[in-house]
């Protein structure tokens, strides 16, 4: 009889602890998967006090908890809190934000938690009801704004975030919690078998292999490898950044630097209290969030900080399908740990990655997930792989925030209308200053062709009297520029019975050159027809839906800044040019009308960035002039001077 007494107690005892984790004994009790919930255990009122009291600020804290009540293991937890009344989370125990956004951080449209260091939950059959391995709690403070005690800032959802999962309607219980049981859907189709010890690698345009290649028991030696597999995605001088969670810091680098060496953080921290002996001296960063850059090309063969596959290349990662050779870089590091991590098989990477590039697109990345060790060939040379110690993988999106302004922006024009459809009006963003005497909200002014050779701040003139010239009427105040560092011109050139061709003008208005640059158009019915191009290398992109990339030939490949003009006390600055014509035929695009739209592109995109478009075309009819003896002149003029 005593085994049955024992069964019922330590029954209880799981129950009971359930129960007072997730809230609700009930809900624990009926739910066959994962179950999440929230709950809100306290507030109170801030500083400072407003008048305003929807901008009253009050402290939260609340928690949140994931069980597994499933048959299956839950790897790489994530869970969406749909946060509703502008909060702002100022720390998070046992987890990390999913998009690698670092603490305190604005959560007012809802945020995804990844796990971290917990990041699988087991069963209960496999942990005979353990909740220390079975479930997680995540502490939540922040601030939100306007709701008072006793009123209740609860989320307006919870969900789990992985793939293949179905979640019920929420439950509340009282005011101040919910919860959410979710199973896995019958309907989803997956790889992944429930006995495999790591996730399979995953998709994303961006990936970032973080390999340890060598482990003791104070450090370990980290390969970190970033690949790009987006066909039109790149990266110009790449800045990658992390957060260490344990107090590493790194000790050497072959491959890469840091943007500052500083080792003053540990020489007067806990590092340098337990590290006694080491010489702080030659350490390289301590900085709790890091930058790291590459190196340049000149370091390639230093025996001291080069002599790594796909190092040294001054940041640039180009697109596969422009270079395969050139979509990857790589670096080294000596990471030295802290107590109680001093076990060469206790090894954890850093959280909330981040990278960045210089006039390109922007990247959301996602935690680190443990995945199989990378196998490198053998380097005895023998016929077999060597596999590293362990490997995680952080997979990177590009995304485009709401509200974000384009880094480059493109004009139209025409064989058969004398006028310029310039730039949107703040198409890259509006100018700052608060006394600004140019309208935001203007169309932007038709422009004569000349008057693109111009920078924006010497073409007031030549629009003005433009526009007296061909009687369009002149904004007041007048129009803000359009703000980009990059601008192209898409000129369509001929229109005949086989065939029509279009002009491409690149123009560098930065103080940044160029190498290796690419252009990318989409022709959502033109494409097809694509011929060839004259003075840049283009092709179809594979892939990717009627694509057309195209970049400087070998030698010619190099967009300038923009520089002086001959006489910088006299003549406007020059910007850096390049200039192709590109034809097509009409072959295989029957019925195309390339003078009502099909001649021009949808999309246009420069070193990945999705460049900013007018909202017109040119017409040949209404309020515009159609072709004449002088749009020939002036077009011949501007072909004439960029090509000088």
């Amino acid at each position: 009889m005593l085994l049955p007494i024992h069964c019922c107690y330590l029954s209880t005892i799981v129950a009971l602890t359930i129960f007072l984790s997730v809230r609700s004994f009930s809900d624990a009790q009926s739910c066959n998967g994962i179950l999440v919930s929230y709950a809100y255990t306290g507030g109170s009122r801030l500083p400072p006090n407003v008048s305003n009291a929807a901008e009253q600020p009050y402290r939260f804290e609340s928690t949140l908890t994931v069980l597994n009540n499933g048959l299956d293991e839950l790897k790489s937890w994530k869970v969406f809190v749909g946060f509703d009344h502008d909060e702002l989370l100022v720390s998070a125990s046992n987890a990390v934000l999913a998009d690698g956004t670092t603490l305190p951080a604005a959560v007012g449209n809802g945020t995804v938690f990844a796990g971290y260091p917990m990041t699988d939950l087991k069963t209960a059959v496999a942990t005979a009801g353990d909740l220390t391995q079975m479930q997680v709690q995540i502490n939540l403070v922040g601030t939100v704004f306007g709701v008072a005690p006793p009123s209740v800032p609860m989320p307006k959802s919870i969900n789990l975030a992985n793939d293949g999962f179905v979640c019920r309607a929420s439950t509340t219980q009282g005011k101040n919690a919910s919860s959410v049981c979710c199973t896995r859907d019958p309907k989803f189709k997956t790889n992944i078998t429930t006995d495999e010890e790591f996730l399979p690698r995953q998709n994303g345009d961006l990936s970032i292999m973080y390999d340890v290649i060598r482990t003791y028991d104070s450090n370990y030696w980290a390969e970190v490898t970033i690949a790009n597999h987006n066909p039109l995605g790149r990266l110009d001088n790449w800045r990658l950044s992390w957060d260490w969670m344990n107090d590493e810091f790194i000790y050497s680098m072959k491959g890469a630097y840091p943007s500052v060496v500083d080792a003053s953080e540990c020489l007067f921290g806990k590092q340098g209290t337990f590290y006694k002996d080491l010489d702080f001296a030659t350490v390289l960063n301590c900085e709790r969030r890091p930058t790291i850059i590459d190196l340049p090309p000149t370091k390639f063969n230093d025996s001291d900080l080069g002599k790594i596959p796909f190092c040294c290349r001054n940041g640039t990662i180009l697109p596969p399908s422009m270079d395969p050779s050139m979509s990857a870089s790589r670096f080294q590091m000596q990471v030295f740990k802290m107590p109680p991590a001093l076990n060469r098989s206790q090894l954890s990477p850093p959280q909330n990655w981040k990278i960045s590039g210089t006039l390109n697109p922007d990247y959301k990345c996602g935690p680190p997930v443990r995945v199989s060790p990378t196998e490198n060939p053998d380097p005895s040379g023998l016929p077999s792989n060597k596999t590293v110690m362990a490997s995680w993988q952080v997979v990177c999106n590009i995304t485009t925030a709401k509200g974000t302004s384009s880094k480059c922006c493109v004009s139209f024009s025409a064989y058969y209308n004398d006028s310029v459809i310039p730039c949107k009006t703040c198409a890259c963003g509006c100018p700052q200053n608060r006394e600004r005497t140019c309208s935001t909200t203007a169309s932007a002014m038709l422009l004569p062709p000349e008057a693109l050779l111009v920078p924006y701040e010497n073409r007031t003139a030549k629009a003005i009297a433009w526009a007296s010239l061909k009687h369009f009427p002149v904004p007041n105040p007048m129009p803000c520029s359009d703000n980009c560092g990059v601008s192209i011109n898409w000129h369509l050139l001929t229109d005949y019975n086989k065939g029509w061709s279009a002009r491409v003008t690149l123009f560098n208005w930065g103080e940044t050159n160029f190498a290796d640059w690419f252009a990318a158009v989409q022709m959502d019915k033109a494409a097809a027809g694509f011929e060839k191009m004259y003075s840049f290398n283009a092709t179809l992109v594979d892939g990717v839906n009627n694509t057309i990339i195209m970049q400087g030939l070998p030698g010619l490949n190099y967009l300038v800044a923009e520089a002086d003009g001959a006489d910088p006390l006299r003549d406007p600055r020059v910007p850096g040019k390049q200039q192709s014509v590109i034809s097509f035929t009409k072959k295989l695009t029957p019925g195309i009308n390339t003078v009502r739209g099909d001649g021009f592109p949808t999309k246009v995109l420069f070193n990945g960035e999705e460049c900013s478009l007018p909202s017109v075309l040119p017409t040949s009819g209404g309020s515009w002039d159609g072709f004449s003896l002088g749009t020939s002149v002036l077009l011949s003029l501007l072909s004439f001077l960029l090509m000088r």
